[in-house]
């Protein structure tokens, strides 16, 4: 075994364990674990029992012997589906090869790709997520369609175009969206293509892999036997795929544009739906209209990044066919952007790039306190004010940061994680004059357990977690910061709007708060984008980590 695959497994081994330790309730505390599953004996060192729940284990062994993560998956999934059990353990394994790819690439040196910070911590999530058994599945991408669509490994195409019927075509923009730059999203998609199409048609971009797809697809590949539907191929920008794989980035453009991907990633595909791309649209509205306008004056450092235009192969239907994209901003200032996620992500032989900030290092509390500040409170704000949920999980969550890393804003960005409690829409509608909203509607006390899960445990908590496992400072010393720093959010929160100090009481009296279970939801086959708000995922009640630090 090379020595980037004995990390890949590691990696995986400790995902696999604090997935399952969370989930059926193990403590994990320092020494040796130990639990039995059936007549099987699991044992690991625990290297670091950690409060926020990102455990380091080594030694891994069942019954004395190592196991792949493929095979601690079956022994711990005996009691679900045994097509799901076959699948993840199949998945699990091809994302352990696939990190050991990205451990082997350009992440694993270092490299400085010359491109700015924005995709710098875009190409930096080599591991993925670390509460899930197969975070880097790509639905069997290798070889070549690995290094080309990877971001990990500084990956970089351009998109195929197909030119089409325009009266096959739904569209719409913000008038006077800046990053628009005067043009409609048709007029805008021909600029990006640099080539005008036919007279009556219409250009929109695909990512290869879709495109490739696109061709298989019965009701597409009618189409273009019909002749209203031509593949072009590709034209135009290198784009570089940013960390969620189907929004693409250069630097030179002021649009992103986040396309339709069919490729299975975690727990879903990752294709547009109608209401998605109108939504983007919705929420420019609503802040064009100073919807948040107390969010906006007590956070003017926070903000969420437009989706100003979308363009969709729909045939004038609410069905897309797969042949979509999403227009999206680029901020003011890109490389003062980082994604949290790419922040926190671990590095093969050294620390976080969190941890490694010069402003972290002269005092970590300081930075968790100014993080509570400016990234959690005002989305807490937004949520007290306007009932709006932001689904900000640590790869929609990005954080401005000066030359030394301090914070000096934040910001939220996708155009499909947004909740609104019930409570709200009536006065959402009568700012909007609309008889319904793309919002995803769902009862407040549902929309409180999901930010719960998103805002808390996999967001703030993760700055947390990994300054803990880097050594940088204590765990415990750091939830007693942002327990204070919420506490005193307190005031502010409740005059946001009606009851609006409630999530962060929750989360800082509750003995047991919700937490998203990723290896049930996965075992059970779920879907997260088309499956039903009320059954979205596996929710499960986990002891509060503020709760731990408090009662020291």
């Amino acid at each position: 075994m090379t020595p980037t695959t004995a990390a890949a497994v590691t990696t995986h081994l400790n995902a696999i364990l604090r997935c399952y330790t969370r989930e059926a309730g193990v403590p994990v505390s320092p020494g040796l674990l130990t639990f039995k599953v059936g007549d099987a004996a699991v044992t690991a060192q625990v290297l670091h029992a950690s409060p926020t729940g990102l455990h380091l284990f080594a030694d891994v062994l069942v019954d004395g012997e190592a196991p792949a993560p493929e095979e601690l998956v079956r022994l711990l999934a005996v009691d679900a589906d045994p097509a799901e059990v076959d699948d993840l353990a199949a998945r699990t394994a091809e994302s352990v090869r696939n990190v050991a790819t990205f451990f082997a690439g350009p992440e694993a040196a270092d490299q400085e790709t010359g491109l700015g910070r924005f995709l710098e911590h875009e190409q930096a999530l080599t591991v993925g997520h670390q509460h899930h058994p197969a975070p880097k599945s790509r639905d069997g991408l290798s070889g070549a369609e690995l290094a080309e669509y990877s971001p990990e490994l500084g990956g970089r195409f351009a998109v195929h175009w197909f030119e089409v019927d325009q009266e096959l075509v739904s569209s719409d923009q913000v008038a006077g969206a800046p990053s628009l730059q005067g043009l409609d999203a048709l007029q805008l998609m021909a600029a990006l293509a640099g080539t005008t199409p036919a007279a009556g048609a219409a250009l929109i971009p695909a990512h290869p892999w879709q495109a490739e797809s696109l061709l298989h697809r019965p009701r597409v590949a009618e189409l273009i036997r019909e002749g209203r539907v031509r593949p072009l191929g590709p034209l135009g920008a290198q784009w570089h795929p940013t960390s969620s794989l189907r929004t693409v980035y250069h630097p030179d453009l002021p649009v992103m544009l986040k396309l339709s991907l069919g490729l299975r990633i975690t727990n879903s595909r990752r294709e547009s739906t109608s209401t998605e791309l109108r939504r983007g649209l919705e929420i420019n509205r609503l802040l064009d209209a100073a919807y948040n306008a107390g969010t906006a004056t007590a956070h003017p450092g926070f903000s969420i990044v437009r989706d100003p235009a979308w363009v969709a192969l729909d045939e004038g239907g609410e069905t897309l066919t797969g042949l979509d994209v999403a227009v999206r901003e680029v901020p003011a200032d890109v490389d003062s952007y980082a994604c949290l996620a790419g922040l926190v992500a671990p590095r093969l032989g050294g620390v976080s790039r969190l941890s490694a900030l010069p402003a972290v290092q002269e005092n970590p509390g300081a930075w968790v306190a100014s993080y509570v500040d400016q990234v959690l409170v005002p989305m807490l704000g937004l949520y007290a004010e306007t009932g709006i949920g932001l689904e900000a999980h640590q790869q929609n969550t990005l954080v401005r940061l000066d030359d030394s890393g301090r914070i000096i804003g934040g910001a939220y960005r996708d155009n499909q994680g947004y909740y609104l409690a019930s409570s709200y829409l009536k006065g959402l509608l009568a700012v909007t004059g609309l008889s319904d909203s793309t919002l995803a509607v769902v009862e407040d006390a549902i929309v409180d357990d999901r930010l719960t899960y998103y805002l808390l445990h996999n967001q703030a908590l993760a700055v947390v977690s990994a300054l803990g496992v880097d050594g940088v400072a204590d765990e415990l010393d750091l939830l007693d910061v942002v327990r204070e720093r919420l506490s005193d959010a307190l005031p502010s929160l409740k005059s946001a709007g009606p009851d609006g100090d409630r999530l962060a009481q929750r989360w800082l009296t509750a003995d047991r708060l919700p937490c998203k279970a990723n290896m049930l939801t996965r075992l059970k086959g779920i879907d997260e984008v088309v499956a039903p708000l009320d059954n979205q995922s596996v929710y499960l009640e986990i002891p509060n980590p503020l709760r731990m630090g408090a009662a020291r």
